[in-house]
């Protein structure tokens, strides 16, 4: 079952904003909490391919619409009929749409910053997984609570979170599907900052801007380097290191860096 709203409205499912260098995509679902129904999701994904393909775009801020949610969570009563058909076909429309979605973030070569404006349950915590960075407002709360319908996190939870916070948290964080509030997500490791929640729009444009002053290159490599190598033993990891170094080291920018840090002046990049 698919939200008639979602069906006629599917372009504003996720809005679009040019903030300077830098986008700005709000989840819009206000009366769902920002629940990541198939529309919205896949709208996503369409947001994601095109601001990919814009070189104007440095970075890439993802928040919800109002200031109780960032996203609720996956769309229950929009995937519950997939799961009532077969395991095979909740596992082809609902998971695998999921995790297509947040592997995207995830290897988005443009950095990804989460703008935490409230709860991000579920498949909404996964997302903040998922993103390169994360600022949350103060009143924000993450939790995992998949477990009370009966099946574990599906749109990555069980293997992103636990290398953000560890195992044994990520477990009572998965197993008991209780919220954690922002400050606890920031001890953990789960969001790089806490701010108020009139100041949170405003942190994140000033980190886009931290990163904007560098080379596009440079960031995209470091970027490519980090989410591939993460999971590697080190040896192979190193190697994706060494990679992303001689992709980057080819560049025009490196040139320029270089000879800027010798000349003892600021660095002009170029993306090139």
């Amino acid at each position: 079952m698919t939200d008639i709203t979602d069906m006629t409205n599917a372009k504003e499912l996720v809005q679009y904003e040019q903030l300077g260098q830098h986008a700005l995509l709000t989840l819009n679902r206000p009366g769902k909490l920002n629940a990541l129904s198939y529309p919205l999701i896949d709208a996503l994904m369409d947001r994601l391919n095109a601001l990919d393909a814009d070189p104007a775009v440095r970075c890439v801020i993802l928040t919800g619409s109002g200031t109780r949610a960032f996203s609720a969570g996956a769309d229950i009563a929009g995937f519950a009929p997939d799961i009532a058909a077969s395991p095979e076909q909740a596992l082809r429309s609902f998971l695998q749409r999921g995790q297509a979605m947040t592997r995207r973030i995830e290897a988005f070569p443009k950095p990804v910053i989460a703008a935490v404006n409230g709860l991000a349950f579920g498949g909404g915590c996964e997302t903040v997984e998922a993103c390169s960075l994360a600022i949350a407002a103060g009143h924000a709360t993450f939790a995992k609570p998949e477990i009370k319908l009966g099946f574990p996190p599906t749109f990555g939870g069980t293997q992103r979170l636990p290398r953000h916070v560890g195992r044994k948290r990520a477990n009572e964080m998965i197993l008991t599907g209780e919220p954690i509030d922002a400050d606890t997500a920031l001890r953990f490791g789960l969001v790089n900052q806490v701010v108020d929640a009139a100041d949170l729009l405003p942190a994140c444009l000033r980190l886009a801007d931290r990163i904007a002053r560098h080379s596009s290159i440079a960031v995209t490599a470091s970027l490519r380097a980090v989410t591939r190598g993460i999971n590697l033993p080190i040896d192979e990891g190193l190697a994706v290191e060494a990679m992303q170094f001689m992709i980057a080291a080819g560049s025009l920018d490196a040139r320029e860096g270089s000879r800027a840090f010798v000349e003892k002046r600021p660095a002009v990049f170029r993306g090139a």
